[in-house]
């Protein structure tokens, strides 16, 4: 368990933002007076210029020091005694934004089945709306990993000039196909799941077990497997990796609920930075922050190449590599490495 101190708790505000009117989506629907969750951290600079925004991936909260303990936090490097750190939930997602379990305007009853399809894109004008309300003319870095990193790409594209730095990790400027396929295989998880498309809360939570196993094959690599789950005695059955997978399709299961998920891997299936924008390349040309890709040499879902992509194609940007053998999910882990980076990043700004 990670243990927040005193300081930050103290530091620590929880906010919700409602939204009064309507957002207009990509998909040609809408939705209506929505809320986003967000949480904060330290206080603003007289200046305001001391905005550290950071967008959770797939399945995380606006609680960005549980789960990113290692970069966030007294004494971290995004320290609140220096830095206002702002996380908020996105949308679809269950952790107090608007998602498919909330309440349809105009009736007595969740959406379910009916929540409008959301975009990266539309993620990205949320949370700039959120920005406005909170009176945040700049923001000084914007970081975001995997489906975070994807909102955060296309919120920097959006913000223009009011944001200086961009930290994308472990992402993509256009999902591939294989990312696409993984994901696919996750929701027809769910769909075998019987009580898939009843009107409950609980609906496909049994398939929600088999999709987050199948995911954590694509956040992994094999030799963190062969290092970690690996039967030191011979046997038949019951081998470590079955067990290790099974308790974290259970574990999400308690935490997390199938629609929000289903939603989420399509909003990241449909990410495409270029879109009627002249091509991911023509995009990130638009962008004006300094830049920062991240990859992981061992990642099998957003591959390093992805990550380089993005740093030839933005005016100012750097690539730097985790390596690590623990896959995707390094961008969370491997804090040593992100911290030196990041460093990094900013000295060559100020020159």
């Amino acid at each position: 368990m990670n243990l927040i101190s005193q300081e930050t708790i103290t530091s620590m505000k929880s906010g919700l933002y409602y939204h009064p009117h309507t957002l207009e989506l990509e998909s040609g629907e809408s939705l209506e007076n929505f809320e986003i969750q967000y949480t904060t951290y330290g206080e603003l600079s007289e200046n305001k210029d001391n905005v550290i925004w950071i967008i959770h991936a797939l399945t995380g909260d606006s609680n960005v020091t549980e789960w990113w303990s290692g970069l966030v936090g007294e004494d971290k490097y995004y320290d609140p005694a220096e830095h206002f750190i702002i996380c908020a939930n996105l949308l679809g997602s269950c952790y107090g934004s608007t998602n498919p379990l909330s309440q349809k305007p105009g009736t007595d009853e969740p959406y379910f089945y009916d929540f409008p399809e959301l975009t990266s894109r539309d993620m990205a004008r949320s949370l700039d709306i959120l920005r406005e309300h909170l009176g945040l003319k700049v923001i000084h870095t914007l970081v975001g990993g995997s489906l975070g990193g994807q909102v955060a790409l296309e919120w920097a594209y959006l913000l223009q000039e009011k944001l200086k730095h961009l930290i994308v990790l472990a992402s993509t400027a256009k999902t591939s196909p294989w990312t696409i396929g993984f994901n696919e295989t996750q929701r027809m998880s769910i769909e075998t799941d019987g009580t898939w498309g009843s009107q409950s809360s609980e609906a496909g939570q049994s398939g929600l077990k088999t999709a987050r196993a199948i995911a954590m094959l694509s956040y992994r690599h094999p030799s963190d497997f062969q290092a970690k789950q690996l039967d030191q005695e011979e046997k038949l059955d019951y081998f470590k990796a079955s067990s290790y997978l099974r308790y974290q399709g259970q574990k999400l299961a308690k935490r997390f609920n199938a629609l929000s998920y289903w939603l989420l891997t399509k909003t990241m299936d449909s990410h495409d930075l270029g879109r009627q924008r002249g091509g991911a390349a023509q995009a990130l040309a638009q962008i004006k922050a300094r830049v920062l890709a991240v990859g992981v040499d061992t990642d099998l879902l957003f591959l390093p190449e992805e990550s380089r992509f993005i740093s030839k194609h933005v005016p100012r940007g750097t690539y730097k590599e985790i390596k690590s053998h623990a896959g995707h999910d390094a961008f969370l882990i491997e804090f040593e490495q992100l911290a030196s980076f990041i460093g990094s990043f900013y000295l060559e700004s100020n020159h």
